[in-house]
């Protein structure tokens, strides 16, 4: 179970329509609306800069966000879209969903590699190079990983680490349908010298 799920603090926005958003945003505020869960929509404001930074952070629509707001529970909530302003691509208006802890969601994963010092090609002086250092899975509100685990253990030089080399989370399923390539161990360029030298040699041999 992931423990450092963002709180995301908005505001509850008093009236709805054209109205009340063109007044939200004369105060520095996004104006933006919760809906779904099976309770009625809720209308808040978030502050300009807090949302533009988050935006720049990068994955803000595949991100769970644990939402604030004065006067309601708490809730989780994915970003399901923003509405930006066609000159200037900045933010003017953000919805956001309830998930259930049964719902289903695709979030962006980090993935951790452990048993380095059991890794023959890195005790050769191979490099771990880390294609993804993050999956998007599809997991369960209610039971999102910290991370997933890749062993080294074993691993020599020229390996090549596949998703399906990985045992994912129970429920977790990788957004890709393709065995994509998470890292590999490739040699370091002395090595790749010296070996081509003793294969040079022994052919003129």
């Amino acid at each position: 179970m992931a423990g450092e799920i963002p709180d995301l603090i908005a505001e509850a926005r008093t009236g709805t329509g054209k109205g009340a958003a063109r007044l939200a945003r004369r105060e520095g505020k996004v104006p933006g609306v919760v809906y779904g869960g099976g309770i009625d929509p809720l209308a808040i404001q978030i502050p300009y800069n807090v949302l533009l930074k988050r935006l720049k952070q990068g994955r803000f629509l595949s991100t769970l966000f644990n939402l604030k707001v004065e006067g309601q529970d708490d809730v989780r909530v994915i970003c399901r879209g923003v509405q930006r302003d066609v000159v200037k691509d900045l933010p003017t208006h953000v919805d956001f969903m309830r998930l259930r802890r049964t719902s289903r969601v695709a979030l962006f994963i980090p993935v951790e590699f452990i048993n380095h010092d059991a890794a023959p090609g890195l005790k050769r002086g191979g490099v771990l190079t880390v294609v993804r250092p993050e999956v998007e899975l599809v997991v369960t509100a209610g039971d999102i990983p910290d991370h997933i685990t890749v062993d080294l253990t074993g691993r020599v030089i020229g390996d090549v680490i596949h998703i399906s080399d990985v045992d994912l989370p129970a429920g977790a399923k990788p957004t890709i349908d393709r065995d994509f390539v998470i890292a590999n161990l490739s040699a370091p360029s002395g090595l790749v010298s010296s070996d081509n030298a003793e294969a040079e040699e022994a052919a003129e041999g």
